[in-house]
């Protein structure tokens, strides 16, 4: 099935109202976002130090409230963070041990920064919410340095992450808001494959990412509260939620 128009507006408004809830909430899908970070943050960290082992100027496009972009400035690297909800920035900015992180409000579509200006540039969880990903992945691989890396995820399109992502959030996770994600919005990894080729970034790795079956797992949708112990994995599969990196060519 091809891409379609989207004909729903996603809702990407409900960011500026969490406050410190995308640190505390249990019953809203940031849970799930905070359990997502718990796992992919580990393997960006350990991906870039395989890269370089010195500290690199890094971008994370749709920081949020700093659930990567602090974790990256513990480990010395020079980190920005861009947004357009400065509710969230101002979360991030107070998450902040380091207080080195420099936080922007910024629009993907236009990044405010010259040609080759980082070494990494990630867009976790937000290729998904923009309608025209092709300008994203355009403007990441511009601030991109020859051999620097792009890391993205996000959700594949087919029937299984519709009830996944979808459904599944909107049955069992309270507070839920609508229209959070839009299903016409989900890109096949084929399909980021060109996006990224287009924009001369090859694909070095692509790992599914899925929840873990296990008693969390069960207490969630029993409880429709999200637990402590609620966890992902990678996977194999590209199925539903995947990873990956691309290396900017030249």
């Amino acid at each position: 099935m091809e891409r379609q128009a989207c004909t729903t507006q996603i809702n990407n408004a409900f960011y500026d109202e969490l406050h410190d809830l995308w640190y505390t909430a249990h019953d809203h899908p940031v849970a799930l976002l905070r359990a997502e970070n718990s796992v992919r943050n580990p393997w960006i960290i350990e991906s870039i130090q395989k890269h370089s082992s010195s500290p690199l100027e890094i971008l994370d496009v749709g920081c949020g409230a700093g659930l990567l972009t602090n974790e990256l400035s513990l480990k010395n690297h020079r980190v920005t963070g861009i947004d357009l909800s400065e509710q969230s920035l101002k979360i991030a900015n107070k998450k902040d041990v380091t207080q080195k992180v420099r936080y922007l409000p910024a629009n993907a579509y236009n990044l405010p920064f010259s040609d080759k200006s980082f070494d990494i540039v990630c867009a976790m969880d937000i290729l998904e919410h923009v309608e025209e990903p092709e300008k994203l992945i355009a403007e990441a691989s511009r601030v991109l340095r020859p051999g620097g890396l792009f890391f993205f995820h996000t959700f594949n399109r087919n029937f299984l992450s519709y009830l996944l992502i979808i459904k599944g959030v909107d049955w069992f996770v309270p507070n839920a808001p609508k229209n959070m994600h839009v299903y016409p919005l989900f890109i096949k990894p084929k399909e980021l494959k060109i996006l990224c080729q287009r924009q001369d970034l090859t694909i070095e790795q692509m790992r599914g990412f899925r929840p873990c079956f296990n008693k969390a797992l069960l207490r969630l949708i029993f409880t429709r509260k999200i637990p402590h112990d609620f966890s992902f994995c990678f996977s194999k599969n590209l199925i539903s939620g995947y990873s990956g990196i691309a290396q900017k060519v030249r």
